[in-house]
């Protein structure tokens, strides 16, 4: 009985925990997010290999894999947030400014259109946030693979290394 008591004491502060989380969040500001698809997935276990190439994806458990199409004004940005499980994010037009929450130097990494970018920063302690400080709109798609049931995206709160 002291376990299960001790269980829904746990539960419950995480529960409040995120709570309080998603009430300090960041908010998007001019960021409109469009799935295209999102698929089920049980275990994948993909390699291909050749004299120049190679590539290994293998999960545990199912996965949720969702495509889609983000679209940034000039001046916008996502919030700072992380995703459970890695993003392949493709520039499609304008350019992307990424800032990483642990980046005491709020370094911006700049990517343009045609580049893309890997993005493997999965808890909450490795947020980012996505900025158009472009004068035309930034486009965006993102293949998402995450843990079956869980939300692509978690907001945070801002780490308070940049001045935005």
């Amino acid at each position: 009985m002291k376990k299960l008591i001790g269980g829904a004491a746990v539960l419950g502060g995480l529960a409040v925990l995120a709570v309080a989380a998603t009430a300090l969040a960041t908010p998007s500001s001019g960021f409109s997010s469009e799935q295209l698809s999102v698929g089920r997935f049980g275990e994948i276990d993909a390699k291909v290999e050749t004299d120049s190439y190679e590539l290994e994806l293998k999960t545990k458990g199912e996965s949720d894999v969702y495509v889609v199409r983000n679209t940034v004004l000039p001046g916008g940005q996502s919030g700072w947030h992380y995703h459970p499980g890695p993003s392949l994010i493709t520039v499609v037009q304008g350019t992307a400014t990424f800032y990483d929450g642990d980046d005491p130097t709020c370094t911006p990494r700049v990517f343009p259109a045609g580049t893309g970018i890997i993005d493997d920063s999965v808890d909450a302690d490795h947020v980012h946030l996505l900025r158009n400080e472009g004068t035309s709109n930034l486009v965006t798609v993102t293949t998402q693979i995450v843990p079956a049931g869980a939300p692509r995206r978690v907001d945070a709160p801002d780490p308070g290394n940049c001045n935005f």
